[in-house]
């Protein structure tokens, strides 16, 4: 699993329309974000930058450099 956990989640769903992979869903019943496909995680940390509420992490294990490119 890349993306270790989403706690304190409110439900805003900007995970899930950060995420170019749709690894992260809604879940119907809670209304919160959840890892549907953790395999498919290309650790982009797209859905960690957007989280208003930082409620996602990345296992260091798995992180990589977040590299942005100006220009």
């Amino acid at each position: 699993m890349s993306i270790n956990s989403i706690s304190g989640c409110i439900g805003c769903g900007t995970c899930v329309q950060s995420c170019p992979t749709d690894v992260i869903r809604l879940n119907e019943k809670t209304g919160k974000a959840v890892i549907a496909y953790p395999a498919d995680c290309q650790i982009c940390h797209l859905c960690r930058m957007y989280c208003p509420v930082d409620a996602i992490t990345i296992a260091p294990e798995k992180s990589i450099p977040v590299v942005i490119s100006w220009g």
